[in-house]
């Protein structure tokens, strides 16, 4: 028996070493001695990721690997986030059990090894985020089994090989996004049937869609985005795509139907693609209506981008149908008409971008009925009227751009609920009477207030020192009046505040020098007067000051800031004062 069971055992290795097996131990030896060889490769380790990479360590337990289940071979090699700077060495061939290669996110140079080809069982190949340059490398076969290769911000500067496409049939994600490829998308990419996401943007790509693309029919993500690929938008290709979920086409010098002016077709064509959850056209330069096809775009679409075309005419009553929308951005166009009430019904909306168009007439009053609107922008139109008091009702509202149009009236204080709010622009409008002190409701306000270039009047609300973090504030250019409170230094956050070209008189109060963090800080064209307070030299985050054309008197600071300012500073201050100065009277 003891002489069978040593036969038996000679059999299996003789079997073993006949067919090119190796054995655990020996292919294990192999794995460790080639990824000692890839540190070789690593000339910067910051965070020692690789610190426990030597012989006295087992491999299957070096940071970032893990074996089979047998512990036979390497089966994956993970070093996300490390900082590795160095090269990716060809040794990397040697592991041929790789199932897993993800390196994302180092500062990894130099070429992609073309010995990657000898990872035969390789299925995931994610070398995202890196240094490397030159092409894509050729696979010669092609792993069997590689179904996602993402070379995604990089420096690859080279063009998509029609063979690299022409045998990857088990190919399901790719993505070169972020480098300098140029030249068109070949049409083998069409023989990669099991695509479900290809991601091009962010390049140097031009010509035509390859009609090719239609027959990557299980294709849910398709982004082309910023590239110069010219062409009609690709109606009959994306018809084809029942299981598209996003797709991206913006900045690129695609044209609507009929010289580009028609739509219809495109969105007619969208209908397929019930899954469709983000369209984005923006930068087009598309000369169309909106037509009321735009319904077609489905009960899922979440996120519609037209931002930067020449889109015409008024916005469709059917874009109610969209009920799941919830980022519309219709931004400079050339769009007019009456704002529809049948906006009212995305009640999903958070970001609604209107600016820089020609919409006439009042801001309509079922703005303010979104539960979940976190931005609104009008800015840059013809609106006329009254703010209507219902945007106070927008509790989640941050930001609120209302800049730019013909508005008048008073600012509601209802604003004030706006509780969370993050900037407020309602500045170059014709708004008139006082700054409400509900505006202290505005607690959470961290970026900006720009209040500037209206008609407002009367003096500051001390509430207004209740905005410890807001950044900037800008009441410039307004008939503003009364004296600066002393409450001010309570901004605490503040890096801008302008009052210029207001109507402010008095002392300016020695607490302004508690303001820290400002660094702009502009009063002219009012009627300050006394002395310009000492405080705010020991300021060392100011780096612009002016006081010019006010009333102030007696001797100008020395030291910080002051150190630096010119006469332009000071100028239309008849009774300063100081030293060093050009233009300025030498104090007695």
């Amino acid at each position: 028996m003891v002489f069978l069971n040593t036969m038996a055992l000679f059999l299996v290795q003789h079997l073993v070493l006949a067919s090119g097996i190796h054995p655990p131990r020996h292919s294990l030896d192999m794995d460790k001695t080639a990824l000692l060889e890839l540190k070789k490769a690593i000339k910067i380790d910051p965070i020692s990721a690789l610190g426990n990479w030597n012989d006295s360590v087992h491999v299957c337990q070096f940071n970032g690997v893990r074996c089979d289940r047998h512990q036979h071979r390497v089966s994956q090699l993970v070093l996300n986030n490390n900082q590795l700077v160095g090269f990716l060495s060809p040794f990397i061939s040697n592991l041929t059990g790789l199932r897993k290669l993800v390196l994302v996110n180092n500062r990894l140079f130099g070429k992609i090894p073309s010995e990657l080809s000898s990872l035969r069982h390789l299925r995931l190949l994610l070398l995202r985020g890196n240094n490397f340059h030159g092409s894509i490398p050729e696979f010669h076969p092609i792993p069997s089994n590689l179904s996602v290769v993402d070379f995604s911000e990089n420096n690859l500067k080279t063009t998509l090989s029609p063979s690299f496409f022409s045998n990857f049939t088990s190919l399901q994600f790719f993505d070169v996004s972020g480098n300098s490829i140029t030249g068109q998308i070949p049409k083998e990419v069409g023989n990669c049937v099991q695509l479900w996401s290809l991601n091009l943007y962010d390049n140097q790509l031009y010509g035509e869609l390859p009609h090719s693309l239609i027959n990557l029919t299980q294709l849910s993500n398709f982004d082309v985005e910023n590239n110069s690929l010219v062409g009609e938008l690709p109606s009959k290709i994306v018809r084809n795509w029942p299981a598209l979920i996003y797709l991206h086409l913006s900045l690129n010098n695609f044209s609507a139907h009929d010289n580009n002016t028609n739509l219809d077709p495109f969105f007619t064509s969208l209908e397929n693609c019930t899954f469709l959850e983000e369209l984005q056209l923006s930068g087009l330069q598309i000369s169309a209506r909106l037509p009321s096809s735009i319904a077609r775009l489905g009960s899922r679409l979440n996120i519609l981008l037209l931002h930067e075309n020449q889109l015409l005419g008024s916005i469709p009553p059917a874009i109610g149908n969209l009920s799941s929308l919830t980022t519309l951005n219709l931004t400079s166009n050339l769009l007019s008409g009456t704002i529809p009430a049948e906006l009212s019904q995305l009640t999903m909306m958070e970001q609604l971008f209107l600016g820089h168009n020609l919409f006439p007439g009042p801001i309509p009053d079922f703005l303010g009925q979104f539960p979940h609107l976190g931005l609104l922008d009008l800015s840059n139109n013809n609106l006329s009227g009254e703010i209507p008091a219902s945007l106070g009702n927008l509790s989640q509202l941050m930001y609120l751009f209302l800049n730019s149009n013909s508005l008048s009236g008073k600012i509601p204080p209802t604003l004030g609920h706006c509780t969370v709010l993050n900037k407020i622009d309602l500045s170059h409008n014709r708004l008139s009477g006082m700054i409400p002190p509900e505006i202290s409701g505005m607690s959470e306000i961290r970026i900006f207030i720009n209040l500037s270039n209206n008609r407002l009047d009367g003096p500051l609300p001390v509430e207004l020192s209740k905005l410890e973090d807001v950044q900037e504030i800008d009441l410039s250019s307004n008939n503003l009046n009364g004296s600066l409170f002393p409450q001010i230094s309570n901004c605490i956050g503040t890096r801008l505040l302008n009052l210029s070209h207001n109507f402010f008189e008095g002392q300016l109060p020695d607490s302004i020098g508690e303001l820290k963090n400002l660094e702009i800080f502009d009063i002219s064209g009012n009627h300050f007067s006394g002395m310009i307070p000492l405080s705010m030299n020991k300021s060392q985050a100011l780096t612009y000051l002016n006081f010019s054309f006010n009333d102030f008197e007696g001797k100008i600071p020395s030291g910080g800031v002051f150190s630096s300012l010119t006469y332009l500073s000071f100028m239309g201050n008849k009774h300063l004062c100081g030293t060093n100065i050009t233009g300025i009277p030498t104090c007695p």
